[in-house]
Formats: structure tokens, C-alpha cells, sequence
């Protein structure tokens, strides 16, 4: 495989006949340099993958040793299991002496390209990321690629980049909670996922409906959901509950909906888990903040993003091949409380 060998400023002067001063006047936006010229060059840059090294001329300005840097996207700090992956990062690269810098997408594909457009500029030495829920065009981590840097995804996958991925078993993890649920009683169960363009999705709901058809039941579209967060399951249970056939089981796609669920549930004057069993996914401490405490499936967070550091920094550190894209299965385990029979 040809070894990258990434854009300098001094290449772009060539290409324009020009000094390698002007080039830098250009990528600032500096006025001492014509509308016209500063755009062309900085197009020309874009196209290239050729960012400023900000976090270089930071250091020969404050004569620092440079640090390894490696960028984390993370779609939101307030889940459990985000949290927690984070922290089996940080653990992971501070053992071997990275360093990472963290930003938030906030679920927003916009936030999110601007963020690897910026990594790109830092000259990251690799990027983690999860994918945010409205993201459908993968450009921006093209662009990672394309430049040399190594790219891991954890537990939203994109199947539309070739890179290395970290995940847990999702299929296996719903299958086994739904399989509980019936075995335990349940004869219909509503399934509250996130939007279907997510890897995880897909995989949960093809766990949810083969346990259905492992025991001869139907699949009521009317119980299927998008729904995944504990203000839209509070605003969606109570249609659901009214049904004329009402679910007696439901299996969320983590904690919070679950608990949404459970809340409204119990308002309505439903009996839980008498009348009716929720099972969540996650197994964060809410799990057991809530009453009755919550059945759920353990993701083991912590574990993932260690695997996802560790593969980034083998690929970093050269003792892994930048084309070699590997894919690693976390398993998962079905933690019976309260809101189950």
C-alpha cells in the first residue's frame, strides 16, 4: 500500500508560484492578500485535505514537546454508557502515554463534520467516534482516511466507511431479552428503538422479532416505535397502552426509555411487573434508582472503549497495519431486577 504522505503548505505555494508566507496570509483569511486569491487557495487546501497545523504552531511559538492527541466524538455526556465508554478511553491512552481530546456532536451530523474538520486541523493522531443519529452522508470521515488517520468507530457504527469498529452484540442482547420476556409470560411486546439508519437499531429490532418468531408469535407493527429517549416514551406510552390489544411487555433500546415507560406505566395505574414487564439496555445506575429497580441488558461500556483505544493506538503506534480494519463484538448479559416476572 502506498504510504500517505500528507499536503505541506510548501506544496501549495508550488502549485500557486507563490511564497510559502503568502500561503499561511491566505489560510488566515488575511486581507494583505486579494478576495480572490485567499478563496482559490483555500479551496485548493479543502480539496487536498491540507489543514493548518494549529496545535504546531502553538508549540514552536511555546517550545512544548508535542503530545500524542487522539480525538473523541461522543453524541452526548448525559447517558451512562457514553460516560462510560469515554472512561475506559481515557484509562486505555493514558497508560500508554496519549493524550485525547474530547468534543460533544450533540447528535447534529452538521456539529459532527465541523468537529472531524477541526481534528483534521489539529492533526490528530486518530479519531473514535460514534456516530450521531442524524448522520447520512460519511464525507467527513472519508476525509479522516484519506489524510492518514486512522479511524475507530464504537457502538454506532458506519457501514458506509471501510474502518475498524468496536460493539456490543446487539442482536444477542435483545434476542435474550425479549426471549425472557416471553418465557416469563409476555404475549405481546411493543419494541421502542432509535431511528433505523443506525447499525444498533437494525440489530436490536432483528433480536426483537426473531425471539417472536422463535415462539410462533406475530409481529404487530403497531407496538414498533422509534422512540428513545424518556420525553418521547412518555408522550408515546400512553397511545400505545390504549390500544385495544395493549402490549404487556415492552423492550427499550436503553435505560431512559425504559424508565419512561416504567413511569407512565405506573401513573396510568398499570402494576409492574404484574401487568405488565420492561426490560431497558444499558444497566446504568439509574437502572436501580428507579421502583421497581430495572431488568436491562449490561453493555459493558467501560470495555468497549478500551477496545476501541487499543486499536487505534496499535494503528497509531504501527503495530497494526492502517489498512487492516478490524471488528470486535463486546458480549452482553441480561441483568434480571424487578420489572420483570
Amino acid at each position: 500500500m502506498k504510504e500517505h504522505v500528507p499536503m505541506t503548505m510548501k506544496d501549495i505555494a508550488k502549485e500557486f508560484g507563490i511564497s510559502v508566507a503568502t500561503v499561511s496570509r491566505a489560510l488566515k483569511d488575511s486581507p494583505r492578500i486579494s478576495e480572490e486569491r485567499r478563496k482559490a487557495i483555500q479551496q485548493y487546501a479543502r480539496e487536498h485535505n491540507f489543514y493548518p497545523n494549529i496545535i504546531g504552531e502553538a508549540l514552536r511559538h511555546n517550545r512544548v514537546m508535542p503530545s500524542k492527541m487522539i480525538g473523541v466524538i461522543v453524541p452526548e455526556f448525559t447517558h451512562y454508557y457514553f460516560s462510560s465508554i469515554l472512561t475506559g478511553i481515557e484509562e486505555a491512552t493514558a497508560a500508554r502515554g496519549f493524550n485525547i481530546m474530547v468534543a460533544l456532536s450533540g447528535e447534529q451530523y452538521e456539529r459532527e463534520a465541523r468537529i472531524c474538520e477541526n481534528f483534521l486541523r489539529y492533526k490528530v493522531c486518530g479519531v473514535i467516534v460514534s456516530q450521531a443519529k442524524d448522520t447520512r452522508n460519511y464525507d467527513h470521515y472519508q476525509r479522516l482516511l484519506d489524510a492518514g488517520i486512522p479511524l475507530v468507530f464504537y457502538d454506532r457504527i458506519c457501514t458506509g466507511v471501510n474502518a475498524s469498529r468496536v460493539v456490543v452484540d446487539d442482536y444477542m442482547g435483545a434476542y435474550n431479552a425479549v426471549n425472557h420476556l416471553i418465557e416469563t409470560g409476555c404475549k405481546r411486546i411493543a419494541f421502542y428503538g432509535s431511528p433505523m439508519n443506525l447499525e444498533i437499531s437494525k440489530n436490536r429490532y432483528n433480536g426483537y422479532k426473531d425471539a417472536l418468531l422463535k415462539h410462533g408469535m406475530p409481529i404487530d407493527e403497531k407496538l414498533v416505535c422509534v422512540c428513545d429517549n424518556r420525553v418521547d416514551a412518555e408522550t408515546v406510552t400512553p397511545e400505545i397502552l390504549a390500544l385495544d390489544t395493549p402490549p404487556d411487555g415492552f423492550f427499550a433500546v436503553n435505560d431512559d426509555t425504559a424508565i419512561g415507560i416504567l413511569y407512565t406505566a405506573k401513573h396510568a395505574g398499570y402494576r409492574v411487573p404484574e401487568d405488565i414487564s420492561i426490560c431497558g439496555f444499558t444497566n446504568g445506575q439509574r437502572a436501580i434508582a428507579c421502583d421497581p429497580m430495572l431488568t436491562t441488558v449490561e453493555q459493558r461500556g467501560h470495555r468497549v472503549g478500551e477496545e476501541a483505544a487499543e486499536i487505534l493506538m496499535e494503528k497509531v503506534e504501527g503495530l497494526s497495519p492502517m489498512e487492516k480494519v478490524e471488528k470486535r463484538v463486546v458480549r452482553t448479559r441480561l441483568i434480571i431486577r424487578g420489572t420483570t416476572r
